[in-house]
């Protein structure tokens, strides 16, 4: 169950999209928000802020609305002991709760200037996870866990992940304002630190653990927190924007906000069938120049290329009970599902039809042997962006930003029949292509990066 608390009514300033400050600045370095984005300090109290400690979010989000507004009211003491406004700057003393958005984000951009003392130790947490680290990079004592790198990095990722140091040093000197912009996209997360590329569309891992300690995906939304412990730090100008799938698909496409890997090859022109098989004419060129399997008609299309170990990236858009898949290493005839290297499954997770399904027959899933997590799935008639990585014999699926199948299909499958029905799980090379079971599924932006 979601909530939603309303936050204090933000002031926006109406300015040019390129201009990312307006010039309006108070003697306080006090800004208006750029045009977008909200405001997320009301320049006078707290309103719109709530107090909570380092916590699995996803506990208190599933609360129902009156336990969840005794935790909230029960915190507001304790931040306002130790939380204040001076002139329009957000002023922590170095204790109590970690201040904590009333609201819960998705994907969004984040800006916020933060200025702190030696030997103090923050950070920020996205979705209620931590964190995007703040610290003193001279206190050579926290060299040994990376201070000297600075600010900025997912210091609670894996030691040796993308994103757990930062790429350079960027912080400014104590006394100075400090600005971050953070942009989370599923769990693809960039940070920029002073206008320096400190993390770059890495991974950011779940700090809370399942039962049987696997890691988590991040919940798909949260608050944001401010942590503080260790000594004072004052904050200012705290903008937030939310964006939508449009948005979000093109920076996953991108592979974060910077050039296109020019890797990536496009498989499917938009124009016509060249480079493809199969029964084409089961299927549909959109004036969109995406690709639709037509009602009531199937088969599996497939490139006249041949791959071995591959990234493909797709975007994938389902009618309300659409069926679909993707082959994988398919050897041109039979059904990918058992004589390819495997089918994922393309499915409206959300259709009745459907609900009474194995585990491993659900969208992302390797059809019939490895399970892919659920609930990342968008609405019927949105576009979805999905990543595959198929290296050996192990598949990597990434929807909309999130982890939900990393397995080697040659040791991890559960398999749903007998073992020896998937015949071509072992196969190392072969086909691209899509498997249409008669639902209209539309599939764009098709490409490959051979590894």
């Amino acid at each position: 169950m979601s909530h939603f608390f309303p936050i204090a009514k933000p002031v926006v300033a109406a300015i040019g999209v390129s201009v990312l400050f307006v010039s309006c600045v108070s003697a306080q370095g006090v800004t208006q928000a750029p045009q977008g984005f909200t405001n997320l300090l009301n320049g006078k109290d707290l309103a719109g802020w709530w107090g909570a400690k380092t916590e699995d979010p996803e506990k208190y989000m599933a609360l129902d609305d009156a336990a969840l507004k005794k935790k909230v009211d029960g915190s507001q003491k304790n931040i306002h002991q130790h939380w204040r406004m001076e002139k329009g700057v957000l002023v922590n003393d170095g204790k109590g709760l970690f201040l904590t958005t009333r609201k819960n984000y998705g994907d969004f951009e984040f800006h916020v200037d933060y200025k702190t003392v030696a030997r103090a130790d923050s950070g920020i947490y996205l979705r209620g996870i931590p964190q995007v680290q703040i610290w003193d990079h001279t206190e050579k004592g926290k060299w040994k866990i990376g201070a000297n790198k600075g600010s900025g990095g997912l210091w609670n990722n894996a030691k040796g992940a993308p994103g757990k140091d930062p790429l350079v040093m960027a912080d400014k000197p104590f006394g100075e304002w400090n600005r971050f912009r953070i942009i989370v996209v599923g769990e693809r997360v960039t940070v920029f630190l002073n206008g320096k590329l400190v993390v770059d569309h890495a991974r950011f891992q779940n700090f809370f653990k399942q039962k049987g300690q696997r890691k988590k995906n991040l919940p798909k939304t949260g608050p944001i927190q401010l942590q503080t412990h260790g000594g004072p730090i004052s904050w200012r100008n705290i903008f937030l924007r939310e964006f939508g799938a449009d948005e979000a698909n093109q920076i996953l496409a991108k592979g974060g906000l910077g050039q296109t890997d020019s890797k990536f090859k496009p498989i499917f022109n938009g124009k016509d069938w060249k480079g493809w098989k199969g029964p084409t004419k089961n299927y549909e060129i959109t004036e969109a120049s995406s690709l639709r399997c037509k009602k009531g008609k199937g088969g599996t299309i497939f490139t006249a290329a041949e791959y071995g170990d591959f990234i493909a990236r797709v975007e994938i858009k389902l009618p309300k009970g659409g069926n679909n898949g993707l082959a994988i290493r398919y050897p041109g005839k039979g059904d990918t599902a058992y004589v390819g290297m495997c089918e994922l499954q393309v499915l409206d997770n959300t259709a009745k039809k459907f609900g009474r399904l194995r585990p491993q027959q659900y969208h992302g899933s390797v059809y019939g042997q490895v399970a892919a997590r659920r609930g990342f799935l968008r609405a019927p008639g949105t576009w979805n962006f999905q990543e595959v990585t198929v290296k050996g014999s192990r598949i990597r699926v990434e929807l909309n930003g999130y982890v939900i199948v990393d397995a080697d299909i040659l040791k991890d499958a559960k398999y749903m029949t007998k073992k020896d029905k998937f015949r071509g799980r072992g196969r190392k090379k072969g086909h691209f292509g899509f498997a249409g079971h008669g639902d209209p599924v539309e599939f764009r932006n098709v490409r490959i990066k051979t590894l």
